[in-house]
């Protein structure tokens, strides 16, 4: 820990929990067809399963985060992996639908502990300069954990059966975490801007500890965080769109394969958000120095370009202009993507900042992610796959208009009472 690169290489741990985190979960959509044969199920059924793990995932979300706030998010996250992992090797024990929607929604709350403690421990390791370029990093591991989970989930399915790829991503994530525990180490609460705020100096401060409904009233008095988790449920709804529904649409319109249809569905989009992320972090972290809602300003851009390039997903019937759209979509989903959490924790205190993520997870997962495969199940089956898809996109663009309210009317208030509260706190450096 005292190698001035651990907090990159603490990152770069994170990231490899985040890709089973994402692996897992995407696993399931690719072999919807696999599981419709099987079980006889509908679209809504089918949708069922999505919103299953959203819903739980999401109503957990903000007791689970003010839980993350008050231990030690190292052991938060390690065991999280240990109980995710061992849930998605039970699930080929299922042998109905109700089985399925029940290991589904058990996956959903296994994994709600990861982000709030891997977020609030990465923002104890980066401060202000480096934080979004730190999370854009690791969000990465998102894009290809989706991808490989799209992907060889279809291939294993479609060549051994739908259950070898739950115990194969399982059992990985088990070996994982033991070899995690030894190299991850838990930092001081608030360490990254306690220091920034007293000038670079070493800074302790007694932790100051909310209950979910103090939150609750600070969020409250915080319009950035309002807005910011609106903006979260609109862009979350049509991100799990393409998560639940694309690789369906592509083995029904473009007749592919189960593994090329997982396969396409997350490589191009997943593959250029690797470029976004990164890209938009920096960026981000370039603009907040110059304005308090710079990081904001960036989502909103991405999130904004975001809706034409879903709608010419989900409307065309030509593989060429697809793969145009993908690649596109995905390099201004990162843009948006890398920011996520480090906008808001430009206005929350680090002790509050598991419970933040939490409530950002319950609003985009519950609110947004959770409504969406079910609401696109049942549109499809009444005006067809294609245009229900579609319709979803017209959400970036109302999360737009959401984020730049934001960064212009309530960001420059809100970072500088945080500030101001930071600084008052920090006491003077102590000499080990």
């Amino acid at each position: 820990m005292t190698d001035r690169n651990y907090k990159w290489y603490v990152v770069g741990m994170l990231w490899w929990i985040a890709f089973f985190n994402y692996a897992d979960r995407q696993a399931i959509f690719s072999v919807f067809p696999l599981l419709s044969k099987e079980y006889h199920l509908s679209n809504l059924q089918l949708g069922l399963l999505g919103s299953s793990f959203a819903w739980v995932y999401g109503l957990s979300a903000p007791f689970v985060g003010n839980i993350i706030d008050r231990v030690r998010r190292k052991s938060a996250i390690l065991w999280g992996l240990q109980i995710w992992s061992t849930v998605c090797m039970a699930t080929v024990l299922a042998r109905n639908f109700g089985q399925l929607l029940f290991f589904r929604a058990a996956e959903g709350l296994g994994e709600t502990s990861y982000f709030p403690a891997s977020m609030s421990l990465i923002s104890d390791y980066h401060g202000k300069r480096t934080r979004s370029r730190a999370m854009g990093t690791h969000q990465t591991s998102v894009y290809i954990g989706t991808i490989a989970g799209g992907f060889f989930a279809g291939l294993i399915g479609q060549k051994y059966g739908w259950r070898w790829s739950f115990v194969i991503f399982g059992g990985c994530g088990i070996l994982l975490g033991l070899v995690l525990n030894r190299f991850l180490v838990e930092p001081e609460r608030g360490a990254a801007d306690r220091a920034e705020a007293a000038g670079q100096a070493i800074v302790h401060a007694k932790p100051h500890r909310m209950s979910v409904r103090e939150f609750a009233t600070v969020i409250l008095s915080t319009p950035t965080v309002l807005l910011l988790m609106a903006a979260f449920m609109c862009e979350n709804f049509t991100a799990m769109v393409l998560f639940t529904w694309m690789p369906t649409l592509l083995y029904q319109k473009f007749n592919m394969s189960l593994a090329l249809a997982g396969l396409t569905a997350t490589l191009y989009v997943q593959s250029t958000s690797m470029i976004g992320s990164p890209l938009g972090g920096w960026f981000a972290d370039t603009l907040r120095r110059r304005v308090p809602g710079g990081r904001i300003l960036v989502q909103s851009f991405g999130i904004f370009l975001e809706a034409p390039f879903a709608a010419l997903c989900a409307l065309t019937g030509s593989m060429e202009w697809l793969i145009v759209g993908l690649l596109l979509w995905g390099l201004v989903k990162g843009f948006y993507e890398a920011n996520i959490f480090a906008s808001v924790f430009d206005v929350i205190r680090p002790e509050a900042r598991g419970t933040a993520t939490g409530f950002m997870n319950m609003m985009g997962w519950l609110a947004g992610g959770g409504t969406a495969p079910v609401v696109v199940g049942y549109l499809s089956e009444r005006i067809g796959l294609s245009r229900a898809m579609a319709l979803t996109s017209l959400s970036y663009v109302i999360a737009s208009v959401l984020l730049v309210t934001a960064a212009l009317a309530f960001a420059p208030r809100d970072t500088e009472r945080m500030r101001i509260t930071l600084a008052a706190e920090a006491l003077p450096a102590e000499i080990a």
